[in-house]
Formats: C-alpha cells, sequence, structure tokens
C-alpha cells in the first residue's frame, strides 16, 4: 500500500505538486494527465530520485522522507528514457544492473534475469546486442531491469511513447500480468492505455489532482457533454469555443462530434461518452477554469 499525504513540490518560478493525497493499493493505478502536469515530478519522487517540498509518502508502513534507503528497495522505477548500453547484449546489460543493485552471487543472478527474459519475452534474444532491438524490445528490457530487485513496486513512466500498435499491445499485456503480484503505477498521456489496464486512477492537470476514481468516473465526466451533428463546412468556425472531438467529411458538408455543456445545435444528437471524452471534458474544464 502507498498512502501520499499532502505532497508538494515547489521550485522558484513554479509549483509542479500542491496538495497531493492519493491511497493506491496492490494492482494497476493509472496517473493520467497532458505534457506537463507533474506526472514524472511525482514518479521521481515515488523513485526517490527527487526530495518533496512538504508532505509525506509512505510505502508498506515506511516513510519515504525519513527512510529512502528502504524504500528504494521496495521500488522498481522505468522512467521514459532509460539508460542503456546499445553495444551490451540484452543478458549483459541485467547482469551488470543486477551487480549494481546488489545481487552478488552470480548464480542467483544468473536465475534471476533468466526468469525475466522469458517474462518479458526475450529469452531468444537474451544474446544480442541492444541496438539491434525494436523499440518495444528496448522497453520490455527496461521492465526486466526494473523488476531485477523483486520490487514491491512498479512505476513506469510514459512506457507506450513511440511504440507501434502491434508493441503497444503487447506493453500493455506485460503491464497487466505484473499488476497481479504487486503495486503498480502507469504514468501517461495516452487514455487508452489507462483503460486497457487500470483498476483506478488518478488525473493530474496543472500540478493538481482534477481526479480520483474508477475508470466509469472518469466517463461520467462526459455524460451529456457529448454531441454529433451535421454542419456545412463554413460553419465549423462556429462551433471552435466547443472541444470538437473529431470531424469527419461527408456528401453534404461535415459530420462533427463536440463536447459542450448544452445542447449546441437544434440538430444536434446526444451520445454515450467514451473513456477519452470523459477525460477531455475534465481536462477542458479544469484548463479553463
Amino acid at each position: 500500500m502507498i498512502q501520499i499525504e499532502r505532497l508538494h513540490k515547489a521550485y522558484k518560478k513554479h509549483v509542479a505538486l500542491n496538495e497531493i493525497n492519493l491511497h493506491i493499493d496492490k494492482g494497476i493505478f493509472g496517473l493520467l494527465g497532458p505534457n506537463g502536469a507533474g506526472k514524472t515530478t511525482l514518479m521521481r519522487i515515488l523513485a526517490t530520485l527527487l526530495k518533496p517540498t512538504a508532505g509525506e509518502v509512505i510505502v508498506h508502513g515506511i516513510s519515504l522522507t525519513k527512510r529512502p534507503d528502504e524504500i528504494r528497495k521496495l521500488i522498481g522505477y522505468l522512467p521514459q528514457h532509460f539508460q542503456i548500453y546499445p553495444q551490451l547484449t540484452a543478458y549483459d546489460f541485467l547482469d551488470y544492473v543486477g551487480v549494481m543493485k546488489g545481487i552478488k552471487e552470480k548464480k542467483a543472478r544468473d536465475a534471476r534475469i533468466q526468469r525475466l527474459l522469458e517474462e518479458v519475452n526475450l529469452q531468444g534474444v537474451a544474446h544480442k546486442k541492444i541496438k539491434t532491438f525494436s523499440g518495444g524490445m528496448k522497453q520490455r528490457l527496461g521492465i526486466a531491469q526494473a523488476l531485477l530487485g523483486d520490487p514491491a513496486v512498479l512505476i513506469v513512466d510514459e512506457p507506450t511513447a513511440g511504440l507501434d500498435p502491434e508493441e503497444r499491445v503487447r506493453f500493455r499485456n506485460l503491464i497487466s500480468r505484473l499488476g497481479m503480484e504487486r503495486i503498480v503505477i502507469l504514468s501517461t498521456h495516452i487514455v487508452a492505455d489507462i483503460e486497457s489496464s487500470c483498476q483506478s486512477l488518478a488525473v493530474l492537470c496543472q500540478g493538481r489532482l482534477a481526479l480520483t476514481g474508477t475508470l466509469e468516473e472518469l466517463r461520467h465526466q462526459a455524460t451529456g457533454k457529448v454531441w454529433e451533428l451535421e454542419i456545412e463546412e463554413r460553419e465549423l468556425e462556429r462551433y471552435q469555443p466547443h472541444q470538437i472531438v473529431s470531424t469527419q467529411r461527408t456528401d453534404r458538408g461535415l459530420r462533427i462530434k463536440v463536447i459542450a455543456e448544452g445542447k449546441p445545435a437544434p440538430s444536434a444528437t446526444s451520445l454515450s461518452p467514451s473513456l477519452e471524452e470523459g477525460y477531455m471534458a475534465l481536462i477542458g474544464g479544469k484548463r479553463n477554469a
């Protein structure tokens, strides 16, 4: 269990995190928000790479601010950009990381590496150089290095950014399996990552929590606010004050979908919201507040 209480991080010219309170249990917890919302700052604090200005984080009963060395042993962290050595093979890279993490016995280290390579489906390329790997393979190798110490908490920051659709699905499936045994915190700006994997989530916007709850609660943010209508192309500018979700050309003009508090036109049809539309309604409202 992770308990985050009144967490605050301020720099000279701006506040990155403002009074964050969260309770995270075993399973996959999504942290969703636009770029610059404070997600990476929060992840780096949880990984003990950054000190908070104020507040407290308790991980399995241990204070992060008072006993960071103990917390480090509980955390596995995959940052968005992690350091790899392209000339090394996957096995040699994990062996090196294992030594750095204090797994000194060669036999135990080797057994752990073999299990992890199988878990991330890289056993067939264990002795190939990392420079030959695809983006998805590198991300899976990153997960393996984060799991070397058998952490109780796995933190992954923007893990599917830049992956092709097939690699993204493979990576999401891996994360889903890992969440059965530990806390996994998945930080992303991609709503589909959250929808496919997470049981609960928090939405960060401008350093503050905009919502904490379930996927259905996020979807509900757009209930009664999603509209579809057909317009002439010259009318499009009239709907710019609303959030335009999609625009599709038709024989008679344009079919648009918008998020609006009230019916934007007499001909508009109300639609059930998707998770992404719930997110857009929430974030759009917070940015305009």
